[in-house]
């Protein structure tokens, strides 16, 4: 097959997993228009639409769906392949690609990266940041991370670091103006900064205390989607809000915001690196997977 061939039929298959040009190009470190264009030529060749096209959405004709699914275990294949003669070499060579949420990859795979990097010159990471729950394999990443509670039953999970949970913070003033919650009942008479996932729904507050459980949805003026705006909300006295324990030490410990309710938050399982078990694992991410066990802290 020739190269020009198997790099166009490459691009089809990202572009139909992601359903996206624009995803299907960062995937593949290329322009959307060149990737565009392959498409295009690939189509032309085959004398067959692949793709349907509209302004807010790409999906694969009749002809493209056969041709993914016949195409992709063949793509597979042709990269276990070559990963294999890579376990031949001196060093494992090729790219890892995690998805995870900005907390995880802040607090858990970025310390990381310096480390295995300079231990694994020939390997190149991507941490991509999303909340939504994606399918990993559909998209193109070696493994991701998620919760325990939130993993499929067909993934291999191995812990990434230890324990957290989240604290209901506020500001001084806010607190001044406001009052202080004594009980998660009471955070339904305050202004909450609201967590909205990629899917639509609302973060719950989730707190634990003496065997009794309480789940809140919060209420307020403000929905975010990043923790660091709502840690700036949340500076600014616009509500509370509720974060990562390891992201608010440093303003808790500046006096910038103020933990309430924190006998009621539980401590929480470790975040959880997950990958497939059918899928054939590159010796680039063995060397991942190997790099993250000897790093996790020791049981105590």
């Amino acid at each position: 097959m020739k190269s020009r061939n198997l790099a166009e039929l490459e691009a089809f298959a990202a572009i139909a997993r992601a359903r996206s040009f624009r995803k299907a190009a960062e995937e593949r470190g290329l322009s959307v228009s060149a990737l565009s264009l392959t498409m295009r030529n690939l189509e032309e060749r085959m004398g067959v639409r692949l793709l349907h096209r509209t302004t807010r959405s790409v999906s694969p004709t009749e002809a493209g769906q056969r041709l993914l699914e016949r195409l992709q275990p063949a793509l597979d294949n042709i990269a276990a392949a070559v990963d294999m003669v890579n376990d031949f070499r001196d060093r494992p060579t090729g790219t890892v690609r995690i998805n995870a949420p900005i907390p995880a990859l802040e607090f858990r795979l970025a310390p990381l990266a310096r480390p295995f990097l300079a231990a694994n010159p020939d390997v190149s990471l991507e941490l991509i940041s999303d909340a939504a729950r994606v399918d990993i394999v559909e998209h193109g990443f070696d493994a991701g991370v998620r919760f325990g509670e939130d993993l499929a039953r067909d993934m291999v999970a191995v812990p990434l670091g230890g324990p957290m949970r989240y604290l209901v913070l506020g500001a001084p003033d806010y607190l001044l103006r406001c009052g202080t919650p004594g009980q998660p009942e009471d955070l339904l008479r305050h202004a909450c900064i609201r967590h909205r996932f990629p899917g639509g729904s609302i973060f719950p507050w989730e707190f634990a205390r003496d065997g009794r459980a309480v789940t809140i949805t919060p209420e307020g003026p403000l929905t975010v989607n990043d923790p660091h705006v709502a840690m700036r909300a949340g500076l600014d006295g616009v509500g509370l809000v509720r974060l990562p324990e390891e992201y608010a030490r440093p303003v808790i410990a500046s006096g910038g915001l103020v933990p309430v309710l924190e006998e009621w938050c539980p401590v929480l399982p470790s975040w959880f690196l997950y990958y497939p078990t059918r899928r054939q694992m590159s010796s680039a991410f063995r060397t991942f997977l190997g790099f993250v066990a000897r790093s996790r802290p020791a049981a105590r």
